[in-house]
C-alpha cells in the first residue's frame, strides 16, 4: 500500500533514494523495483532486519532491474548517517508525527539532498487524525505514538523553514479512515467482528483492486484521504556539479554489488 505517488516523487532509474523511517519497506520495495539505489532507515531493530528481508527477496525473485541497489541501515533522522547534498530522492512517509524535534529531521532531509532533489513527506491528515484523537487516547498515548497533528499549512510552512520549496499535495487512503474511527471508537487493543469484516475489505481491496473501490478512494480521497502527501524540492544552484553516489561504508560506488 503505497502513499507516495512515484510519479510526481519523478523517482527515475539510478537515481539515490532514502527512506526514512522505513517501517516494513513498502516505499523502500517500490523503489527498489523502479530502479532506485535505495537506502531505507528505521530507528526499529524488527523493521529493519524485515525490510532488509524483503528486499533481499525481491533482489532474488529478480525483481529489480539491473543498476538498482539497496542498503537498509538503523539510524537516527535527526542526525542521518549520510553525507552532505548526496541524494537525489527522500521520502519520509508517516513518521515525522512521532519525532519530537520534527525541525531537526527537516533540516536533516534538505541538508542530504542534492540541489534540485525533492522529498515526499506524508503525515496523517487532521481532520480523520483528530477524530481518532478525539475517540481514543490510546490510538496516539503511547510509546512511539504520534505526538502532535499537521494542518496543510502548517506542515508546508516547517519545510519552507528548512530551506526546501512546498509544490504539489495530495491525499490518500480514504477508505483507511473509517477504518481507524472504527477501531479507536471499540478501542485500538480490543477485537471485534466489525473491526474484522472491515480489516477483510481493506486486504481484499490492496490484493485485487477492484474497480469499485478503486474509485470510490480516488473520489474519496479529497474529502476523507486519511494520509496527506507534501512534495516540496531543494532549490538548485546554478553551475554546481552535482554530487557522486555514494554507500555507507564510505566508497563511492556506481556498479558495486549489494
Amino acid at each position: 500500500m503505497l502513499t507516495v505517488d512515484y510519479d510526481r516523487l519523478d523517482l527515475r532509474p539510478g537515481m539515490t533514494v532514502l527512506d526514512l523511517g522505513c517501517g516494513e519497506g513498502r516505499h523502500a520495495f517500490e523503489a527498489y523495483r523502479r530502479g532506485g539505489r535505495v537506502v531505507a532507515v528505521d530507528w526499529g531493530v524488527p523493521e529493519v532486519e524485515t525490510t532488509k528481508r524483503w528486499l533481499g527477496a525481491i533482489a532474488e525473485a529478480g525483481e529489480a532491474p539491473d543498476g538498482a541497489r539497496y542498503e537498509v541501515v538503523r539510524g537516527d533522522l535527526r542526525a542521518l548517517p549520510v553525507p552532505d547534498a548526496s541524494v537525489d530522492r527522500v521520502i519520509a512517509s508517516e513518521v515525522l508525527e512521532h519525532i519530537p524535534d520534527d525541525a531537526a529531521a527537516l533540516a536533516e532531509i534538505a541538508r542530504v539532498l542534492k540541489p534540485g532533489g525533492r522529498v515526499a513527506v506524508t503525515v496523517p491528515r487532521y481532520f480523520p487524525e483528530r477524530v481518532c484523537w478525539a475517540l481514543s487516547d490510546a490510538y496516539h498515548a503511547n510509546e512511539g505514538g504520534h505526538i502532535r497533528i499537521y494542518r496543510a499549512d502548517e506542515l508546508r510552512t516547517r519545510l519552507a523553514a528548512a530551506g526546501l520549496v512546498p509544490g504539489g499535495q495530495h491525499h490518500a487512503h480514504a477508505l483507511h479512515a473509517p477504518f481507524w474511527w472504527l477501531k479507536c471508537a471499540v478501542g485500538v487493543d480490543r477485537d471485534s467482528a466489525a473491526v474484522r469484516a472491515y480489516h477483510r475489505l481493506l486486504v481484499w481491496d490492496l490484493v485485487q483492486r477492484p474497480w469499485l473501490t478503486r474509485t470510490a478512494e480516488r473520489l474519496l480521497d479529497p474529502v476523507l484521504g486519511k494520509s496527506l502527501v507534501v512534495y516540496a524540492d531543494k532549490p538548485a544552484v546554478p553551475g554546481r556539479p552535482a554530487a557522486r553516489s555514494w554507500s555507507l561504508d564510505g566508497r563511492h560506488r556506481e556498479r558495486s554489488a549489494v
